[in-house]
């Protein structure tokens, strides 16, 4: 059976943006219908009045903006540009009844502007589309989680990494064939001990900024070792997806090194995966191509990730090589339903066949997702529909417990 149901949002403070009256009050209805607490939601009605309400405190309280596109005086596109510069931390929910286009575009707007957008759903709206978008997102990235992060600093970092206070979890991998567990990603987490929740993308640009890269990716790699030794053990073996970044690619000795420490724990280069984000992939291709390819020699394998997201998709296709595809949620959420986002997507996984690389379909959120990447062909998918991230320790019980997806 499919993961259950988050109710994380239920606790959420939210912030409902619209200039109809009876929109706003329908939303808080909606919101009341799937256990949010009422008193935890604030209405506005115009981006003018929500901006003025975050400026007064409402920053440090709201982790989900709820907000219409078509406003007088300052529209959804507008306040999204004024979220940006706050930088607004919660989810956003962009709900309109705008051409389907125009609410692709926003969507992808507010990506650009780095908020965390959950969705953009049509008028009028429905309790159970809401309660799935709300149900995807990740409380531990809600606004609250991200409030100490101001005073992060590369002090914190740094011990955080020399006393292990980073720690990692686990997302599963499953085939759409079989339906069974065929590998995992690692994913960091950072639990501050004074300022709480780090989120990894504040954390990881920290160390890349600063020449820790290389230490934060080694703890994660041991940890990830550490842990695929210990399944091992226990009659578990499966491919584990480490993520690299593309600083960690001027270093000619990490062949070397990643060798050496599967060697330590009894691994094989066959259950590492190596991903590298598509849309941070190197300009000077000498060192990284070097590396990259050392790599497949010696018999890891190398995964192109959030493809899609980038500039320069197909010529690191060519260039470099990988022996997987993960297309990146943008193309999967929603693909069902969108004519321009399906398009991508069956181009995607023909394009990976043809090369013949294995292919990923993350964000798979629904029932929905998990139909259309199956029958178009993906080989593994990976989202919130099957399973949330977990501690190592838990992923033996979780395929224990998975009886598949029934009919």
């Amino acid at each position: 059976m499919p993961s259950e149901i988050n109710t994380d949002f239920h606790g959420f403070n939210y912030l409902v943006v619209d200039d109809e009256a009876f929109i706003r009050t329908l939303i808080v209805r909606i919101l009341v219908s799937i256990g949010v607490d009422k008193e935890k939601v604030t209405a506005r009605e115009s981006g003018l009045e929500a901006i003025d309400f975050m400026g007064n405190g409402g920053d440090e309280i709201i982790d989900m903006v709820i907000c219409d596109l078509n406003m007088p005086d300052m529209d959804g596109i507008e306040f999204l540009r004024h979220l940006a510069l706050r930088s607004f931390a919660g989810g956003i929910v962009l709900v309109s009844g705008e051409d389907t286009r125009i609410l692709k575009a926003a969507e992808e707007l507010a990506q650009a502007h780095s908020l965390k957008i959950l969705g953009a759903l049509p008028k009028p709206l429905k309790p159970d589309h809401l309660s799935n978008l709300l149900s995807a997102f990740d409380s531990s990235s809600a606004a609250r989680g991200n409030r100490s992060t101001a005073e992060i600093g590369i002090n914190d970092l740094a011990a955080a990494i020399s006393e292990r206070q980073i720690s990692v979890v686990f997302q599963p991998k499953l085939s759409t064939s079989s339906q069974t567990l065929i590998g995992v990603e690692t994913l960091a987490r950072w639990i501050h001990p004074e300022k709480g929740f780090i989120p990894p993308d504040i954390f990881v640009h920290l160390a890349e900024e600063n020449n820790l890269v290389d230490e934060l990716t080694s703890l994660i790699i041991d940890l990830a070792i550490e842990q695929g030794a210990s399944w091992l053990k226990q009659g578990l073996e499966i491919k584990i997806a480490i993520n690299l970044s593309v600083d960690n690619l001027n270093d000619l000795d990490l062949t070397k090194k990643l060798e050496q420490k599967i060697a330590d724990a009894g691994l094989q280069a066959r259950n590492i995966i190596l991903e590298v984000t598509e849309s941070r992939l190197m300009v000077d291709i000498t060192k990284p191509l070097e590396i990259l390819t050392r790599l497949r020699m010696k018999g890891f394998s190398l995964s192109i990730d959030d493809f899609g997201t980038g500039h320069s998709s197909l010529e690191q296709l060519k260039r470099i090589p990988f022996t997987e595809l993960k297309i990146d949620r943008a193309f999967v959420d929603g693909a069902a339903q969108d004519p321009a986002t399906r398009a991508i997507l069956e181009s995607s996984v023909d394009l990976a066949k043809k090369l013949e690389m294995s292919v990923v379909a993350e964000g798979v959120e629904r029932r929905e997702d998990w139909d259309l990447v199956a029958s178009l062909g993906c080989d593994l998918v990976q989202g919130y529909f099957v399973a949330r991230p977990m501690p190592g320790d838990d992923i033996l019980a979780w395929k224990e417990g998975w009886s598949g997806i029934s009919d």
